[in-house]
């Protein structure tokens, strides 16, 4: 699979990309084929429930989408049903006005230029209503056509206790980590990264006692006495 353009990768000390190449070779051995938490049956499932995840947990939009797709899994049912039909589906959801106009506007260019399918090329993704730079990574990067790294709350904070990036904005912890995450893991360092964020290296209290790396993350002595 060739790599997106971007940053140029970048050169380590030998240790330190021995140490790395390691920590996704321990997360590699846990979960070899890591896939969103996000239930979806194709691409336009993806990308509406990706869409709708923003400031959610994964846990709420799957107990939406759940009833939603059982009705509305295509552009056309989507833009059938309309943001009335809409919003009673995702109401339990954040923001969920904004995203039920957002859902229906981009069924109704999905239809009207695309012939309902979505078109899975990065600038035209990002193009559509609510799928901004990150919606459109996840999107790529789960049906592995592109490698990306979304960069989270999880991935932002693991990225930094494991001495991936000292970047100060999500933007910059993504080029960080896509200049230095061995090529083989690429596709599957987000999702790795998020499900250690999300049940080991937990924001207040980190389970330092059951993570497999714990040996390799310079953040340890902070949280072990």
């Amino acid at each position: 699979m060739p790599r997106p353009a971007g940053p140029p990768r970048r050169k380590l000390k030998p240790a330190e990309q021995a140490r790395i190449a390691e920590l996704f070779a321990r997360f590699e051995a846990q979960e070899s084929d890591p896939r969103t938490e996000l239930d979806y049956a194709g691409p336009y499932t993806l990308v509406v429930a990706v869409a709708l995840s923003a400031q959610a947990t994964d846990v709420s939009v799957n107990k939406a989408t759940a009833k939603l797709f059982a009705v509305a899994d295509t552009p056309q049912k989507m833009l059938a049903l309309g943001e009335d039909g809409l919003k009673p589906f995702i109401s339990s959801i954040g923001l969920f006005n904004t995203k039920a106009r957002n859902v229906v506007r981009m069924a109704e260019i999905l239809v009207e230029q695309y012939g309902g399918e979505v078109p899975l090329e990065r600038e035209k993704l990002q193009a559509l209503p609510g799928v901004g730079r990150k919606t459109a990574s996840v999107v790529l990067n789960e049906l592995r056509i592109e490698p990306a790294i979304a960069v989270d709350t999880h991935v932002f904070r693991v990225g930094h206790r494991l001495g991936l990036s000292t970047g100060k904005t999500p933007d910059k912890v993504e080029q960080d980590l896509m200049a230095i995450v061995p090529e083989p893991y690429l596709t599957r360092a987000h999702h790795w990264l998020i499900l250690h964020g999300r049940y080991t290296c937990l924001a207040r209290r980190p389970k330092c006692e059951a993570c497999p790396v714990a040996d390799l993350c310079p953040s340890r002595r902070l949280f072990v006495r």
